[in-house]
């Protein structure tokens, strides 16, 4: 496996090079880029081991400093083709790439795109790639809040496939069809023999407004399991001021209930997220999020009402340099069962403190 990824690695960074007309040898840009996010957290519940709650796949380690996320990143792009190498380590990477091949458990990104219009911005990609569903990333520095909400992180944070993007001419649209291995997948799932569709439709009006809506449609499961998944995840951002800015975040899924099946389980997760920049160094930001999956299609708990929660958070950020930003929030969880241990009870509360410090190159 190591071997081929070696071959993807040189045919997307180097080949390209002996192809380009002279005009493109000019324009074409290699970037190295790196990133790493350290954190601590407190979780007031006291869990007996080091990991927190099993559906959170970030900052989730209890009383430790640690990873989330350390990425080097290797951008090469020109008129007529791009590609992005990056391996990553962290937290992050263990939690949400458990299920894969060793080889790829260090992989955050590897696809190469071909324009495939000289007059448009018409493109073709394909291989390991964010996902194009979610208002955040699996990058801290980029988000609102510090930890992600209960949506992004029980939502696919990248894809492995292959997709064809537009882009107006003035910017203002986004369009891309995608197609996919699986619901945060590299490799498929076992015994799983059908590919998954996904679409991104993005409008800026202007700077100040940023509208998206991405769906995912496909089975994740093995085919004598097949159970189609529908997905549509649909935010808002929004720059009310020149402080101010908002974020409002819908997302719902539907699931057949068994192989064949016309009955579905249904998930959904409204959010509301907002910001205040009081100058260039610091910030105040909040959340308020809830995430209803009675079913545990997403989140199973074995409790009457499944999963059924009520989140809130509040961060303060201050940026020590340009390229360094330290972080805290406070963050609780209210749920309608009990279903978060402490002291070897169940309750239906969380609180937990985060803290974090991100740099970047």
């Amino acid at each position: 496996m190591k071997k081929y990824i070696a071959a993807f690695i040189l045919s997307g960074l180097f080949l390209p090079k002996a192809q380009n007309t002279d005009s493109a040898k000019t324009d074409a840009k290699l970037k190295i880029s790196a990133y790493a996010e350290v954190f601590y957290s407190y979780d007031f519940n006291e869990p007996s081991g080091g990991d927190r709650q099993n559906f959170l796949y970030s900052y989730n380690r209890h009383k430790e400093v640690n990873l989330n996320l350390g990425f080097i990143k290797a951008n090469y792009e020109n008129e007529r083709m791009r590609a992005n190498l990056a391996l990553m380590a962290g937290t992050y990477a263990q939690d949400n790439l458990a299920a894969e091949q060793d080889a790829l458990k260090y992989v955050n990104e590897a696809n190469i795109g071909i324009k495939i219009s000289k007059t448009k911005n018409l493109w073709i990609d394909a291989g390991i790639m964010p996902s194009h569903i979610g208002w955040e990333s699996a990058i801290g520095k980029d988000n609102v809040n510090l930890t992600r909400s209960l949506a992004a992180e029980n939502s696919p944070y990248f894809e492995t496939g292959a997709k064809v993007s537009y882009t107006s001419d003035n910017g203002k649209w986004f369009l891309s069809g995608l197609v996919l291995n699986g619901w945060q997948r590299i490799a498929k799932a076992e015994g799983n023999k059908s590919f998954s569709f996904g679409h991104q439709i993005t409008f800026k009006p202007n700077d100040k407004i940023t509208l998206n809506s991405s769906s995912f449609i496909g089975n994740d499961k093995p085919q004598d399991d097949k159970r189609m998944r529908y997905f549509h995840d649909l935010y808002g951002n929004f720059q009310l001021t020149d402080h101010l800015s908002t974020t409002l975040g819908f997302d719902i899924g539907a699931e057949q209930k068994d192989k064949g099946s016309e009955s579905y389980n249904i998930w959904y997760s409204p959010n509301l997220l907002m910001k205040y920049q009081f100058d260039n160094q610091w910030s105040l930001a909040g959340r308020v999020e809830y995430f209803s999956d009675k079913n545990g299609v997403i989140i199973a708990t074995e409790t009457p009402n499944g999963f059924q929660t009520f989140g809130y958070s509040l961060n303060v950020d201050y940026q020590i340099l340009k390229n360094v930003v330290f972080r805290t929030e406070a963050r609780g969880f209210t749920s309608k069962d009990a279903i978060f241990m402490r002291n070897d009870n169940f309750r239906q509360g969380n609180f937990f403190i985060t803290t974090s410090l991100a740099a970047w190159f």
